[in-house]
């Protein structure tokens, strides 16, 4: 058995693939297929693209027209129908238009006018999805698959791997993991927790030989202000970042499953980790005082 790296760039991350088998030609093959797959999906439904179908839907939002969708993207909504149940609309895919006022790389404090002005563009129980069709009923509204799409292409691309006749490895798409088998020597993989405090370290590792990982903190986009400091994670109901947990890591069957339950609990607050549990997915968070739990 041997083993083979690629790495790649995709969905404003770094990726990597790592693929066990028995014919490098074979590995070579597969992860070029895994590969586009993952770039197909980044294309398909991206917001930045005006030919994806995000931006499709987008384009017609307010127009009264509702917009046909073909089986991969209802399963998608769905499933985004599904997390916004779960968490009690916390989960929001129309929430992406907070990004107008919400700028982490420029660092900027939005004032409370400029972010509860976008309020009323946010709401999927106003959205008309019949399982076929889409309308977002008022313009500027917006729909972001940016909640899961990266866990999604991890989940895809390990299911075009096993197809693809390799025998073990993962793909990590930018921290997000899916596990396809394990190491050429039966052993799981290590994968390393980054500690939220501290960019050179660690948290935690553990050993995986199938099933996914994913983390969610608040330290993946933030910034600092008068030593309060925003994250990316945003409350469709205020509109402003969660500010209890520092990290949640969970391991799921799935990436898609896992990224869920984390990005869940860092919504729910003190709540989230009860959530996981009732999941009976393995977890580490680290609480607002740098305290470690597992489970």
């Amino acid at each position: 058995m041997i083993e083979l790296g690629f790495e790649f760039q995709a969905m404003a991350s770094d990726c990597e693939l790592r693929l066990v088998g028995n014919d490098e030609g074979t590995l070579q093959h597969a992860a070029q297929a895994a590969i586009a797959e993952v770039h197909r999906i980044e294309r398909k439904y991206s917001r930045y693209d005006a030919a994806s179908v995000v931006s499709g839907i987008n384009a017609a939002a307010g127009s009264g027209q509702a917009v046909p969708v073909d089986d991969e993207t209802a399963g998608l909504l769905a499933f985004a129908g599904r997390l916004h149940a779960l968490s009690d609309g916390r989960f929001d895919v129309t929430s992406g238009v907070l990004r107008r006022a919400w700028d982490f790389r420029a660092g900027r404090l939005p004032g409370v006018a400029e972010v509860e002005a976008l309020l009323p563009l946010i709401g999927w129980s106003r959205v008309a999805f019949d399982g076929r069709r889409i309308a977002l009923p008022q313009a500027g509204m917006e729909v972001d698959f940016g909640g899961f799409g990266k866990e999604y292409a991890a989940d895809r691309a390990a299911m075009l791997l096993r197809h693809g006749g390799v025998a073990g490895g993962y793909v990590n798409l930018g921290g997000d993991i899916a596990v396809l088998g394990p190491r050429s020597d039966g052993n799981g993989w290590r994968l390393g927790i980054r500690h939220p405090r501290r960019d050179d370290a660690l948290i935690d590792t553990l050993e995986l030989g199938a099933g996914a990982l994913a983390t969610s903190g608040d330290y993946e986009r933030f910034f600092e202000a008068d030593g309060v400091r925003y994250c990316h994670v945003l409350d469709p109901r205020s509109g402003w970042p969660v500010r209890h947990w520092q990290s949640v890591s969970v391991v799921a069957p799935t990436c898609a499953a896992a990224g869920a339950a984390c990005t869940l609990a860092m919504l729910l607050g003190e709540r989230g980790l009860a959530f996981i549990r009732e999941q009976s997915l393995p977890f580490l968070a680290v609480g607002p005082d740098g305290v470690v739990i597992r489970a």
